[in-house]
């Protein structure tokens, strides 16, 4: 694999920068592409080298919330408390609120959408691969499950179809991946 060049790699940073400002005065429905490339300070075909759309890039620009999804889901080593979540997917909750909008977008009630599709991808793979590891039973079926377990949860959470507070939800959440995990 090459290594991306700089350039390209500043220039993607600037666009899912100008983006998520963009979403935080208006909906993404609302966000155009001369507006996005003139707070980037790019071209509008330099935005088309990099994207195909606007979508393309919100999803770009949201990706780190995906992996801190995924981390904070595997930020626990030993025997998990079956009760207590663990302070980085308390964390992770906590820290939805700045573009819980932009999330809402992307994330459609039960998980789905173009961010559910990358958070299910990416837990998916590194559930199996852990579960792998370890020789657990089932591991295929038990990584399908936790990932759409929270991706189911956390949409349906951030469209207010789940009552509780981050923290409250994060422990909830948390419990039922854990009898999943300890069900096989």
């Amino acid at each position: 694999m090459t290594p991306e060049d700089p350039r390209a790699a500043r220039t993607r940073e600037r666009l899912r920068q100008a983006l998520l400002a963009e979403c935080a005065e208006r909906p993404l429905e609302e966000v155009g592409v001369a507006a996005l490339v003139r707070r980037a300070g790019v071209g509008r075909a330099t935005f088309y080298v990099h994207y195909a759309d606007l979508e393309a890039l919100a999803v770009d620009a949201c990706a780190d919330v995906v992996r801190e999804a995924v981390d904070a889901l595997h930020a626990w080593r030993g025997r998990p408390d079956p009760v207590s979540a663990p302070d980085a997917l308390l964390a992770f909750f906590a820290d939805l609120a700045p573009h819980a909008a932009l999330y809402r977008t992307l994330l459609t009630p039960g998980g789905g959408g173009p961010l559910g599709h990358v958070l299910h991808r990416d837990l998916r793979a590194r559930s199996l691969a852990e579960r792998t590891l370890v020789g657990a039973p089932d591991a295929p079926l038990v990584a399908s499950a936790v990932a759409a377990t929270f991706a189911g949860v956390l949409a349906d959470w951030l469209h207010g179809l789940l009552e509780g507070g981050p923290e409250e939800v994060a422990h909830q959440v948390w419990q039922l991946l854990v009898a999943l995990h300890s069900s096989r």
